[in-house]
């Protein structure tokens, strides 16, 4: 099974990221899958005889993440006292760019003095993340981007929880001129 990522869809190997541009390691210690929004075709799925069911467990979960974020949103505008269909009436809701990003952290593969990152400093783009955790400890954010040195803060993991990270969100919306600050963060789980 070869799938190679193209249009940032389809598997990402060991390494093949560093999302902190600055660091001079080599790439992030995770490998991915990318699957974007189901409505452009642009999808790579494996072959139903490898992985039977596959492509429609991973629609039909991506179908049920977007209504997740669609109601959550609602909420959202709520809590800033606007109208609960605000975000829809501004078109935020047309032709979302909803992407699911399966990650695997297969651990330290060296005993190397480098410093390795599961996914190494950055903000989120988009609107919200909606993070799934296995219970593995290693989610951290710093508050301060702009100060050196960063202060890392550990986010605490349960097991089975799914938690919701409006992390590393610029959202920007002429009709209300609020802005809510990004937030820097990494996985130092290798």
């Amino acid at each position: 099974m070869k799938l190679v990522t193209k249009n940032h869809r389809g598997y990402t190997a060991l390494h093949a990221e560093k999302l902190d541009t600055t660091l001079t390691t080599r790439g992030d210690s995770k490998e991915s899958f990318y699957i974007g929004p189901l409505t452009d075709d642009l999808n790579q799925w494996p072959l139903e005889e490898d992985l039977p069911s596959w492509r429609c467990t991973m629609e039909t979960y991506h179908q049920k993440l977007l209504s997740a974020v669609t109601k959550l949103l609602s909420l959202i505008a709520l809590s800033l006292k606007l109208e609960e269909d605000f975000f829809e009436k501004v078109g935020a809701l047309i032709e979302p760019l909803a992407f699911i990003r399966l990650l695997h952290y297969p651990g330290d593969l060296n005993s190397s003095s480098e410093e390795i990152f599961g996914a190494s400093a950055h903000s989120d783009y988009g609107m919200v993340t909606l993070l799934v955790t296995d219970g593995v400890p290693g989610l951290q954010i710093c508050r301060e981007k702009s100060k050196q040195p960063r202060v890392w803060e550990d986010v605490p993991s349960m097991s089975g929880l799914h938690s919701l990270q409006i992390l590393a969100k610029t959202v920007l919306w002429n009709v209300w001129k609020a802005v809510a600050p990004s937030l820097v963060h990494q996985d130092s789980h290798p």
